[in-house]
Order: C-alpha cells, then structure tokens, then sequence
C-alpha cells in the first residue's frame, strides 16, 4: 500500500498504553502552552539559564534594559504613584486597617511583582474590591473597633493564606481554576460591589460618626438614615465639591486621551487641597473627620503577628480564598488586556505565582491584599512604560513618601477619601457591558444579574458563589444536553453543513447524516442517545410520506473529543436499535481518543473496520455502494 493510499484510510493503530495517554492527557490540562518548549535539545547550562529567566522574568528583560526604556518608566512610576498615595490611605480606610497599612502595600509587592511579573504594562497595588472583602469577612468573628490589633493581625493572616493559594495555583498550572470566574461574574460582582461602596462612603460624605457592620444595601441604606442626626452639612459640601472636581477631571480625559494625566493626578490634587484646608480651617472643629497620624519610617515586619488561633482562622482562610481567586481574575484580566493592546502575552501561571509571592511577602511586612487594579494599569500603560520598572519607580516613590512625606497626610479629611473612593467606584459599575449582555445572551445576563443583586442585597461572598454557581449550571447544561444536528450537502460543492444554519443544504435520499459536538460520557449519554433515535423517528416521518426509507445513519464524530464506557454502551444500544429496524450505523471521522475506547471495548469490531471513514464524502459514497448491491441482490432472488 502506499503512502498516499494509507493516508486515505482510516487508522485503526493499537491504542496507546495507558501511561502514555495520561501523559498526554496531564500535559495538555497543566502544560497548554508547553512552557518548556524553549529548553528542549539546549545544553544543561543554556536551559538552566533559559528556565531562570522564565520563571524569573526579570532576568530576561533587565540586561537588555536602556537609558532610553528608563525615561518612559521613571515618567509611568512617578504618575502612578501620585494615583498610588491617595488610593492606598482611602482602600485601607475601607478596608477598616491604619491608613498607613495602604500605603506600606504600594512599597513592597510592587518589587516582588517587578522581579517575578510578566506584564509590562500592570501596576500594582490595593483595590476597593478586595479591601471591602477582606473587612466583611473579618469582621464576622472580631469588630476593628472592638479590637483593632487582633482585627489587623487577621487581616495580615488573610494576605498570607491568599498568597498561599495564589501561588499554589500557578505552580500546579491550575489556571483553569480562574476561568470559572467569567466576564459575567466578574462584571455583576464588580458593579454590584462598586454600588455598595459608593454607598458605604456616604458615612463619610455625611461625616457619619457611627455606622453598620453589614455590607448589604438595606442595611447601609438603613443605617445612612437612621443617624440623620449626625449629619454633617460642612462635610457634605466639601465631599460634593471633591467628586465634582474628580468627576470632572474623567470628563476631561475621556474628551481629550492626552489629557489622561489630568485624571490621574486629581486623586493626589484632591489630598494636598483637602489636607490644606482641613489644616487651616481648622475642619475638626466643623465636623470633618481628618486621617490622623501617619508615621514615618519603612514597613515593620508582621511575621510575629501573624494569628493562627483555632477560634478565628476560619474568617482569614475565607478571606483568603475568595479574595485570592478575585485578584487572580481580575489582574490576570487586565494585564492580558493591556497586553493584547500591544500584541504581546502574558502566562497566567506566572502571573499567579507573582500575585501570590507578593502577597506572602507582604503579608509578612505590614502589607494586605493587592493585584492589578484597573486605574494603575490604565494610567501606567497610557504613561507610556516599557516595562516592570515602572513598578520599582513607583515603589521608590513610595518610600521616599514613608519615610518624608507621611506625616503630612495626617490632616486628609476623611471627606475627601470617600469622593476618591466614591469617583473610582463609579467607573466600574459598566452600565454598557450589562446592556450588551442583555442583548446578546439572556443567560449571561442573568448570571450578571444574580452576581449584582447578590451582592448589593445579600453578602459579597454569598453573591459571588451564586453567581459562580449558576455558571456552572450552564456549563453543565452545556455537557449534560450538546447541540447535535443534521447535515445536508451544500449544492455544487463537497461541504456538508448544518441544515438549519444552511437551508439551501440538501439531504441526501435514504441517509441520515448527523453531527455530535461534543464529549460523549455519562452525563449526556442517554440524552444523545435519545436524540439520535427521535432524529431517526422524524426522518422517518418525512421520508414514509415520499417514499424513501432511512438505511443509513452517518454519525461525524469529528467533534467528539472524548467518551466513556456510558459514552460507548449508548453508541452500542442505538446500533442496536437501529439494526432491529434495518438501519445501519456508520461512524465518521473518529478522534484518536475516541477510536482508542472504541477499540478497547469492541465496538469498532461490533459494527465493523468497513463502517468507519475518514469523510462524510467517502462514508455516502460507501453506502450507496452498499445500498445499489442490495437492491441488486434483492432484484436477482426475486427474479
């Protein structure tokens, strides 16, 4: 036989031993991206170096790094470090920890990130997401004002248990982990987080002096109103004033790109002129709460207060979960964003090791949780920088801020904190991308929805798990009842499609050819079962009433990436079943994972090596063959 007549033929090899599938298997689930792809047939002492610079992605881009790279990262770093000052105090406040805590958190895991980071574009630091996270779950088993050191320290074993997760996850290349976390989750539990935020900060709009725990709407609406008497007109004002102003200065950017700095530095403008005036008016005395001492000096280690202590760990290892997977799915977002931007890549894997070493790190100097916020990025990239150093540079910023300019700060009012807060927090309730789901996928939409009302009504935790749930349930619905369909032949060519897509495809007389597009297991096995005979049943309707009998079921299993032993007894008993009624069953292209298990378990020996083709087009051919010298052999016994 030779090559080219082989090549038509389908391949009915040994299947593979066991061992070697799994070792396909593992690779493609763990390794799609084939990481070590670089190293192979390299010396010892070129792979060695190569596999340093991969998972060490500062050794790959630092000695080609240039003077003329530098001038666009020192101009990024010093930018987002003006944006990182002032979200740094206002994400620790909402986060109920020392306002210092947030700016410690913009010193060290930036310089994790810069050595262990892929991105070149993702800025890192604290988010209002997170930091809301964080404190809710806290506060379930110790209240910060109750206890403000027990309550921080928990806040720091939550950091290290996140971090723990974080890098776990990109070790074991279970990336796919994230992937659950979808655009829908991620755009209902963002807005619906930014709504509650917005309103949480009206306590410092209002100058609020006591206030809820809970972070459900109804509980912050109720607590807003009920304390009427303590509302501050002065500090309404000036807050009002201060979103205006930031409110204005997106306008600005969003008018004119250019102008984007304008918006970056309206936070830091917002601090300096609401620390001034707090300072000279005298505001304390009108009400407006100010920030209060900063002090001076690098971040303390916290390694000594990290707490273990059986009766509250369950609160910092929830935390630490659900923020962990919230950062993942948010950085590792972004950064990829950014990164497309620029036809450039990013490994997820690497960056989750990154996000986690930075966060173990940190939660071992006096920082908590931070990732990839939008903000940063968005500024960083339009900044204009070329790589991690822009990261390095902002953290230089930040401790020449430590350790000069933090006591400054003392006199921020806490009114201004809440419009910077409140400002940023408007921007991520996406009105647009809600609507756009609305109008291209009900299911998505409503997976959106559930993670909205979830967790402005419920819980943050509790909306998040929802919304993650009923994604699942889709999935599931996906697997549990696959799309199958029938295909006709578009006229004048060789294509079968779709007869539904493709109305003008023809069928062909006394064959039925029908698409499976998906896994073949347990959990769908009756239902395609089920589907291919009431395919058959309605075929059959329609030829009796022209005459022409259904003989042949084509079944293209091109899309069938693996089955079971469930899988493989449906394929027997629908054979089965059509045999009884005088149908034979033709398979059609078979991928080798699925040939293997039809090998192993004798079917392909059931129904026959001549019952197995490489293409639509040869298995019709084959069966009008066969169908002719039937017909002839029934017309010859009956003469």
């Amino acid at each position: 036989m030779t090559n080219l007549e082989s090549a038509h033929k389908v391949n009915f090899a040994k299947p593979r031993c066991f061992h070697t599938a799994l070792k396909s298997g593992l690779k493609e689930t763990f390794f799609p991206d084939d990481p070590f792809q670089h190293f192979k047939g390299e010396p010892l002492s070129r792979r060695t170096k190569k596999a340093l610079q991969y998972f060490v992605p500062i050794f790959e881009w630092l000695p080609k790094y240039s003077l003329s790279l530098f001038k666009y990262d020192l101009l990024a770093g010093i930018t987002i470090a003006s944006l990182a000052i002032p979200q740094g105090i206002s994400y620790a406040k909402l986060a109920n920890i020392p306002p210092i805590i947030g700016l410690y958190s913009s010193f060290v895991p930036p310089l994790v990130y810069a050595i262990f980071g892929s991105s070149k574009h993702l800025a890192v630091g604290t988010v209002a997401a997170c930091s809301l996270l964080i404190a809710s779950t806290i506060e379930e088993v110790v209240h910060q004002a109750e206890n403000p050191t027990l309550y921080l320290n928990l806040v720091f074993t939550a950091t290290l248990f996140s971090g723990l997760l974080q890098t776990a996850l990109g070790l074991l290349r279970l990336g796919i982990l994230v992937d659950f976390l979808s655009h829908s989750t991620i755009t209902g539990f963002m807005g619906g987080t930014a709504t509650l935020i917005c309103l949480q900060q009206l306590k410092g709009i209002f100058g609020l002096k006591h206030f809820t725990t809970h972070t459900d709407v109804v509980s912050v609406l109720r607590a807003i109103f009920s304390n009427r008497h303590e509302w501050r007109w002065e500090s309404a004002v000036v807050g009002i004033i201060f979103l205006v102003f930031l409110q204005f200065t997106k306008f600005v950017k969003q008018k004119r790109p250019k102008l984007f700095w304008v918006s970056a530095v309206a936070p830091m403008v917002t601090v300096v002129v609401g620390g001034l005036f707090a300072y000279f008016a005298h505001a304390e005395k009108h009400g407006i709460q100010i920030v209060g001492e900063l002090k001076r000096g690098i971040n303390p280690p916290s390694l000594q207060d990290l707490n273990f202590d059986q009766k509250y760990i369950s609160a910092p290892i929830k935390a630490g979960i659900i923020t962990a997977m919230v950062a993942l799915a948010e950085g590792i977002a972004i950064g990829r964003s950014f990164a497309i931007m620029k036809n450039e890549q990013i490994d997820g894997n690497k960056e989750m090791i990154a996000f986690g070493l930075m966060n173990i790190v940190g939660s071992f100097t006096s920082c908590y949780l931070t990732t990839g916020p939008f903000s940063k990025t968005a500024v960083n990239f339009n900044a204009g920088c070329k790589t991690a150093m822009a990261n390095v540079v902002m953290a230089i910023c930040m401790l020449l801020t430590l350790l000069f300019l933090a006591p400054l700060f003392r006199y921020t009012p806490l009114v201004a904190l809440s419009a910077i807060i409140m400002s940023a927090m408007l921007g991520l309730i996406e009105y647009e991308k809600a609507y756009h789901l609305f109008k291209t996928d009900k299911f998505d939409f409503c997976i959106c929805m559930v993670a909205f009302f979830g967790v402005a009504f419920i819980s943050m935790d509790m909306g998040l798990m929802m919304s993650v749930g009923l994604a699942l349930i889709r999935a599931l619905l996906y697997v549990a009842r696959p799309a199958t369909c029938k295909l006709g032949n578009i006229p004048d060519s060789a294509l079968y499609r779709d007869i539904e897509q493709y109305p003008g495809a023809t069928g062909t007389a006394g064959m039925l050819i029908l698409q499976l597009g998906s896994p073949i297991y347990f959990a769908n096995g009756g239902y395609i079962r089920e589907r291919i005979l009431r395919w058959v049943r309605d075929e059959q309707a329609i030829t009796d009433s022209k005459g022409n009998d259904v003989e042949c079921v084509l079944l293209e299993l091109g899309g069938v990436t693996s089955i079971d032993i469930t899988g493989v007894e449906s394929l027997l008993e629908v054979t089965r079943n059509l045999e009884a009624k005088g149908i034979k069953v033709v398979l059609i292209n078979p991928r080798i994972e699925v040939m293997e298990k039809l090998i192993l378990t004798k079917f392909i020996d059931r129904i026959g090596k001549e019952s197995v083709f490489l293409s639509v087009e040869d298995a019709i051919e084959a069966c009008r063959f066969s169908l002719k010298s039937s017909v002839q052999i029934t017309g010859n016994g009956n003469a």
